[in-house]
């Protein structure tokens, strides 16, 4: 059975940094891409960032594009994303989510495309 379990959420104040992390069991995320997705209340989940484990091209959401950084660890079977510069605007729940396939450098920030998800993670920055 797959899991996907994220940590490293928590308060903190705007101008600060989190790093989330997302710990695969069951399977490894390579060589399929990972993503993150964030839900903020009242709104839709959207994409926030996601890597290709091959050749390892990562994309961004234009609202976090320069501050957050998405990484993995190989050996630990693990996703980070580092948010850093953080807004009251990025609130929400961040969801860590794992495909099953190839897929290009369009569709990676498609929900559609992945199989997994976490349960989620609680980021909350205050102003």
């Amino acid at each position: 059975q797959v899991q996907l379990v994220e940590s490293g959420g928590g308060l903190v104040q705007a101008g600060g940094s989190l790093r989330l992390s997302c710990a695969a069991s069951g399977r490894t995320f390579r060589p399929y891409p990972a993503g993150w997705f964030r839900q903020a209340p009242g709104k839709e989940r959207e994409f926030v960032a996601a890597i290709m484990w091959n050749p390892g091209s990562a994309r961004y959401a234009d609202s976090v594009k320069g501050r957050f950084t998405i990484s993995r660890d190989n050996a630990k079977n693990t996703v980070y994303l580092q948010m850093n510069r953080l807004k009251p605007a990025d609130t929400a729940v961040y969801y860590c989510a794992g495909g099953d396939s190839m897929r290009s450098y369009t569709d990676i920030a498609l929900e559609s495309v992945y199989d997994y998800w976490g349960h989620g993670t609680q980021v909350t920055v205050s102003s």
